[in-house]
């Protein structure tokens, strides 16, 4: 459902972190979102938004975390990431860490343990929480009493 539908507030990055190459130690600049030059390519969340995220989630009692804030695995641009898996781990929120990008950001920030499930099954992870029944487990349910 939409977060209209919901009631519930959506919070997107007003600042981001931009660069015109996917480069270790590229040349960054944080701009305003709606202000992102022609050459400028968006790889991370900046860090009035990723503080702005660590202060909402630390008053969340549930927490699903798909999808990383920026090309996380590149220096710098997975200081968006650090930032809200480390409010994460500082929570007492339920956390429930999905997809693989996701997973390795927290593991590379040594928070594995900080969380209370991390799975590499991102998009399952989303269908299944929308009331999908996994393909994975329909075929487990067709084996029950089969001939398995």
């Amino acid at each position: 459902r939409r977060a209209a539908e919901t009631g519930l507030p959506l919070y997107l990055p007003h600042d981001v972190v931009i660069a015109e190459a996917i480069e270790i130690g590229a040349a960054t600049q944080t701009v305003k979102a709606d202000s992102v030059p022609p050459n400028g390519m968006i790889l991370d969340i900046g860090p009035d938004s990723a503080s702005h995220f660590a202060s909402v989630l630390g008053e969340m009692k549930t927490i699903v975390w798909n999808g990383p804030m920026g090309v996380c695995e590149v220096p710098p641009f997975e200081r968006g990431s650090a930032v809200v898996a480390k409010a994460i781990a500082a929570s007492t929120a339920t956390s429930i860490i999905g997809g693989g990008s996701t997973a390795e950001a927290v593991a590379s920030f040594g928070l594995l343990d900080s969380m209370t499930h991390v799975s590499t099954g991102g998009g399952a992870s989303l269908e299944f929480l929308e009331g999908h029944q996994l393909p994975g487990v329909a075929a487990l349910d067709d084996t029950e009493g089969g001939t398995g």
